[in-house]
């Protein structure tokens, strides 16, 4: 039996291994049962989805009937760009939102904190179009702003610190 696509079993087991880290760790709290589910029931219930997603994917990507003759799909080179600008965006956006009270930083607010966000996200691909990148910021900024704030009535910091005191 032959690997016909090596980024398919590679794709596999990761969506495999993080399932199972998971549920793993969802087991750590009360998970209930379908009528009474506890907090741990949904992450429970994902990440064993997300596992046999994987397991399928992983499952797919071998040969099985002997025919496949080739290269065997092999995995091309890390794009590190994308991956550290699209790494660096969420922790940026983590920041900005909060603030680190730990060391002094203030909190920036989720409309700032979004609007970072997308535009080191955009740095990661090959072109960045300012106009349409600003526009893409904007708009996220305000459904963001109108689903969590106003819709849910979540309670976090919207304006920069200064704007508010």
């Amino acid at each position: 039996m032959q690997i016909k696509s090596q980024k398919d079993f590679v794709a596999g087991l990761l969506f495999s291994a993080i399932g199972v880290a998971f549920a793993a760790g969802a087991v750590t709290y009360e998970v209930g049962t379908g009528d009474r589910m506890g907090p741990g029931y949904f992450p429970l219930m994902l990440g064993l989805i997300l596992a046999l997603l994987g397991l399928a994917v992983t499952l797919t990507a071998f040969d099985w009937k002997g025919q496949y003759r080739g290269d065997g799909d092999p995995i091309g080179r890390i794009a590190w760009k994308p991956l550290i600008c699209i790494i660096a965006a969420n922790l940026v956006f983590g920041v900005l939102l909060v603030g680190l009270p730990s060391i002094g930083v203030p909190s920036m607010g989720l409309l700032v904190a979004i609007v970072a966000l997308v535009f080191i996200a955009r740095l990661g691909g090959d072109q960045m179009h300012w106009l349409e990148t600003a526009v893409l910021a904007a708009v996220l900024a305000a459904g963001c702003y109108l689903v969590f704030i106003k819709a849910l009535n979540l309670q976090m910091p919207v304006w920069p610190w200064f704007m508010v005191e």
